[in-house]
C-alpha cells in the first residue's frame, strides 16, 4: 500500500537524529515555528491553525517528567504495590469476557493475553484511569523542553495527522503526562503505525474500544520484535554454586545449557531446550530468580524501567496461572542517598551509569556486576552496603 505523503513525512520525522524545530525560547515563538514546520510538511494553513489554536504550556507536565521516584523501588516492593488481588481478579474476568478477542489476537499476532492484560492493568487499571492531561499540550510542552525534544516533536506531528483523519481532538483528547493515549497508553506515532480498527467502526478508538486498544497493543509488540507464541519470563530456582557473573541480561545460554547447570522451574516445565534465555536476579542471588526469554527484552521497547517491565512480565505469568514468586531473603536495598553515592563512585571509576538518579537501571546494574567481579564479590548485579563500602 502506498503511504500518503503527509504520513510518510511524519514517519520520517520520527527518526531520533535531531529535533526539527529549535527547543527552548519563548513558548509562543516555538508554537509559531512548529506551525511553520507543519505547513512545510504539506498540511493546509487552516488545518494547522485549527490544530494549534488552543495550545498551552503545561508546567505540571514538566514536574511529572522530573519526578519519577516510583521507579527507585525494588522489584519486590514495586510488584507488591502494583499487583493487587483486585487487579488479578479483574484480569481473569476480562480474560473470560473478551475470550474471543484474545484468541483472535493470539492467532493474528502471537501475543499472549496475559501480557496484554498486565499492561492494560498497570497502564490504566483496565481503562479506568487513562490520565487527565491534555495530550497536545503535554506533547508540546515536552517538545519545547530541551531534555528530549527529538522524542516528542514527531509525536506532535503524528497527532496532527490523526487530527486530519478525525481520530484526535486537540481540545478534548486527554491522557498521560507524557502524551500516551488510551487504555494501553500509546503515543500518537505508535497509533499511526499500529492502530487497529478491530471493531470495524471506521476509527481507531483506543480510549473507548477495548478490542481496538488490545489489538493495537498486540500489533505494536509484534512490530517491536515480539516472537509469536513464545514465553517471556518464568520463575526458577538456581543452585547456590551458580557462576553469578553469568547472570543478567548480557549473558544468554540455551535453556538446555541452563538446565545442565542446575536451573529448574518452580512450576511447570522449562521452554524448548534450544531457546536462548538469561538468568534474571532482580534483587540478587538471595532474591527471586527468573529465566528471561527473548520476548522479555521486547517489553523494554514499551517501557524503559527495569522494575516496571519485570513486574509487568511477572504479572502476565500470574494472570496465566503461575504461582506467587518466592521472595527469598535478599540483602537490603540501598537507600536513595546510598544509590546516588554508589552511582557517583561508579562514574568516578569510569562507568557510564546515565543520570545520577538513585535508580538501579541497566547501566548501573552492569557497572555493579563488573565491580563485584573486580572485588571478588558474588557478581549478581545487586548493589549492597558491602559493595558501597568497598568502593
Amino acid at each position: 500500500m502506498r503511504i500518503p505523503f503527509i504520513l510518510a513525512a511524519a514517519l520520517l520525522l520520527a527518526s531520533p537524529v535531531s529535533a526539527q524545530v529549535q527547543c527552548g525560547g519563548s513558548f509562543s515563538g516555538f508554537i509559531s515555528d512548529m506551525k511553520a514546520e507543519a505547513v512545510s510538511m504539506g498540511y493546509s494553513q487552516n488545518t494547522v491553525n485549527s490544530f494549534f489554536a488552543n495550545a498551552k504550556e503545561d508546567p505540571k507536565v514538566i514536574r511529572a517528567d522530573r519526578s519519577q521516584g516510583i521507579f527507585q523501588m525494588s522489584f519486590v516492593d514495586f510488584s507488591r504495590r502494583v499487583i493487587s488481588k483486585n487487579r488479578i481478579q479483574n484480569g481473569k474476568s476480562y480474560s473470560q469476557k473478551l475470550n474471543k478477542t484474545f484468541n483472535q489476537i493470539q492467532k493474528q499476532y502471537g501475543v499472549s493475553r496475559g501480557v496484554l492484560l498486565a499492561f492494560w492493568a498497570l497502564e490504566t487499571d483496565y481503562g479506568q484511569v487513562q490520565g487527565d492531561f491534555n495530550t497536545l499540550n503535554a506533547l508540546l510542552t515536552l517538545s519545547h523542553d530541551c531534555r528530549r525534544p527529538e522524542l516528542f516533536q514527531p509525536q506532535v506531528f503524528a497527532a496532527l495527522e490523526l487530527y486530519q483523519r478525525g481520530d484526535f481532538d486537540p481540545v478534548t483528547t486527554k491522557g498521560a503526562w507524557a502524551g500516551e493515549i488510551g487504555m494501553v497508553q500509546m503515543l500518537p506515532k505508535d497509533i499511526l503505525e499500529n492502530g487497529v480498527d478491530a471493531d470495524w467502526d471506521g476509527h481507531v478508538r483506543l480510549k473507548t474500544s477495548q478490542v481496538d486498544a488490545l489489538s493495537s497493543g498486540a500489533k505494536m509488540l509484534r512490530g517491536l520484535g515480539w516472537r509469536a507464541n513464545e514465553p517471556w519470563l518464568q520463575e526458577i530456582t538456581v543452585p547456590s554454586d551458580l557462576n553469578w557473573a553469568e547472570t543478567g541480561l548480557t549473558t544468554t545460554k540455551s535453556v538446555g545449557e541452563w538446565k545442565k547447570l542446575g536451573v529448574k522451574p518452580t512450576s511447570g516445565k522449562l521452554a524448548n531446550r534450544k531457546l536462548q534465555a538469561s538468568v534474571l536476579l532482580p534483587m540478587g542471588r538471595k532474591g527471586p530468580a527468573f529465566l528471561a526469554y527473548p520476548n522479555y527484552s521486547v517489553l523494554f521497547e514499551w517501557n524503559k524501567s527495569f522494575v516496571y517491565v519485570t513486574s509487568a512480565a511477572y504479572f502476565a505469568t500470574r494472570l496465566e496461572g503461575a504461582p506467587v514468586f518466592t521472595t527469598g531473603n535478599p540483602d537490603p536495598a540501598l537507600s536513595d542517598a546510598q544509590m546516588k553515592s554508589l552511582q557517583k563512585k561508579l562514574v568516578n571509576r569510569g562507568y557510564d551509569v546515565g543520570k545520577i538518579d538513585g535508580i538501579l537501571g541497566a547501566k548501573t546494574r552492569a557497572a555493579v556486576q563488573s565491580e563485584q567481579i573486580r572485588l571478588g564479590l558474588p557478581a549478581d548485579a545487586w548493589p549492597t552496603a558491602q559493595l558501597l563500602n568497598s568502593l
